[in-house]
């Protein structure tokens, strides 16, 4: 850990942030129990960490790490629960220390990078549970599944899938105890305030979980079983798949096959809803650690021939999870990487970026009333966080959360700066009208992300006032 934490630091300011990270910052500096797209917890995080050690990538990174390794510490706990030795609980470590779908939120804070230690919280305490029939473990069950549905509702899947595998293959006499009432009311009580929010705005996290499901549920379909391959490692394949078997092979783990029958239904109903396949990912770790202990046997048995190639694929593995997940490579040789993990791209370019929005602003005539307006949320996390150095006011985006931070007050009739593109026939480009070209971002690196090639227009005032403009402007995803 001490190792993972040193290379996650040293490496944690070679790019910038990430366009999410960005909206973190904003959203952390707007605390709230709910935000359009998420519950509280990674803006929270954000607001903490950045307080504490510094609004850098840097200083907001700090907590990324120190999830990254509680995490590890809570998988190698799980390999202990099954029974592994040290030799078991040294191969989870350092298996889930170098997985790619750790090092890439490990790097960063994301939503994903909390929910990685819950969902491994939550089925730690579940399996004490299960082996142990102690019911007053539905109290930490409860309490670690609260905090999950305060990062992220995906959660719900987890606790589904572990239910099934319950009430299927057991042990169901933890079902018949007052403590599962207690264990639901910790979670209930947690939860409230979020679900509260969420009601009161309409239930926007579902309008966004819509969306996804709408514009990329054919292709997280079709990408999803080959993803569960290679997100962890290619490599970990045989042993996740070895977690999965045991239970119903080796007595001593009977107790855990409610593990091996989650995780195929969580990938069920992730197929069945569209949603994307690293959703899933979160749960082969503790596979991973219940296989540990039958590939620690099998690599003490084999030959030494076998041992030799074993070792070859997981060093040819390590390295290229390190450079798919992490910034070891000059941002302009970015390019192989980003077909991988776009996420990458994603952290280079912000501060240029706003250079060419600057520029852009110095056209403007009347900037007492003009308005930058962004068409995303990454634009206008990284517009506040750059922009008032470059002498930019504050930026509007009718994207997510930004949008309940909006709009612009009605007294700004003046032109509109705007960053994006407007959809043909969209109420947008019927609102916003009389624009003219004035710059395009172009990636100083060079690489191909989402911001390399945006236009830049300054176009008249809206047609409409913004407040009656606003709820037609605003969208989800």
């Amino acid at each position: 850990m001490a190792l993972q934490a040193v290379v996650l630091t040293l490496l944690s300011s070679r790019y910038g942030f990430h366009r999410d990270e960005l909206y973190f910052l904003a959203a952390g500096k707007r605390p709230a129990w709910g935000y359009v797209d998420q519950p509280p917890i990674t803006p929270w995080l954000a607001r903490a960490s950045t307080a504490l050690f510094g609004e850098t990538p840097m200083g907001l990174r700090v907590v990324a790490t120190l999830l990254a390794m509680a995490t590890v510490v809570v998988v190698v706990l799980i390999a202990r629960e099954f029974g592994g030795g040290r030799g078991a609980q040294l191969f989870t470590a350092v298996a889930t220390a170098l997985s790619t779908y750790v090092l890439v939120v490990s790097h960063m804070l994301a939503t994903n990078t909390a929910d990685m230690l819950l969902w491994s919280l939550i089925t730690f305490f579940g399996l004490r549970l299960l082996r142990t029939g102690d019911g007053r473990w539905w109290l930490a069950v409860g309490a670690a599944a609260g905090l999950g549905m305060m990062n992220k509702w995906l959660v719900l899947l987890l606790l589904s899938g572990l239910g099934i595998g319950v009430a299927v293959a057991g042990p169901r006499r933890v079902l018949r105890t007052w403590w599962l009432a207690a264990g639901i009311g910790v979670a209930a009580v947690l939860t409230a305030p979020v679900v509260l929010w969420q009601a009161s705005h309409g239930w926007p996290m579902l309008t966004v979980a819509s969306g996804i499901s709408e514009d990329d549920g054919v292709e997280n379909r079709v990408l999803f079983v080959p993803m569960q391959l290679v997100y962890l490692s290619p490599v970990l394949v045989p042993v996740w798949i070895a977690g999965l078997v045991r239970p119903w092979r080796d007595a001593g783990v009977r107790w855990a096959r409610a593990l091996a029958i989650a995780y195929p239904v969580v990938c069920g109903e992730l197929l069945a809803l569209g949603g994307k396949p690293y959703y899933s990912v979160p749960l082969l770790l503790p596979l991973v650690a219940l296989g540990a202990e039958p590939a620690v046997r099998w690599l003490a048995r084999t030959g030494t021939v076998a041992r030799a190639l074993t070792g070859v694929a997981a060093a040819v593995c390590v390295v290229v999870s390190v450079l798919i997940g992490l910034p070891a490579l000059p941002a302009p040789a970015l390019g192989p990487v980003l077909a991988v993990n776009k996420e990458s791209g994603e952290q280079v370019g912000w501060p240029e970026f706003a250079d060419t929005v600057a520029a852009a602003w110095a056209q403007v005539p009347d900037k007492d009333t003009a308005v930058i307006l962004t068409v995303n949320y990454g634009e206008a996390g990284a517009l506040e966080y750059y922009g008032p150095e470059r002498g930019l006011p504050q930026p509007y985006s009718p994207h997510m959360s930004f949008a309940d931070w909006g709009p612009p007050p009605d007294r700004m009739v003046g032109p509109v700066l705007l960053i994006g593109r407007l959809e043909r026939g969209s109420p947008a480009s019927r609102l916003i009208t009389g624009c003219r070209p004035v710059a395009m971002n172009h990636n100083a690196e060079g690489l191909d992300n989402d911001e390399d090639g945006v236009p830049l227009s300054v176009c008249a005032t809206l047609t409409r006032p913004w407040s009656a403009a606003w709820p037609q402007l605003r969208h989800f995803y």
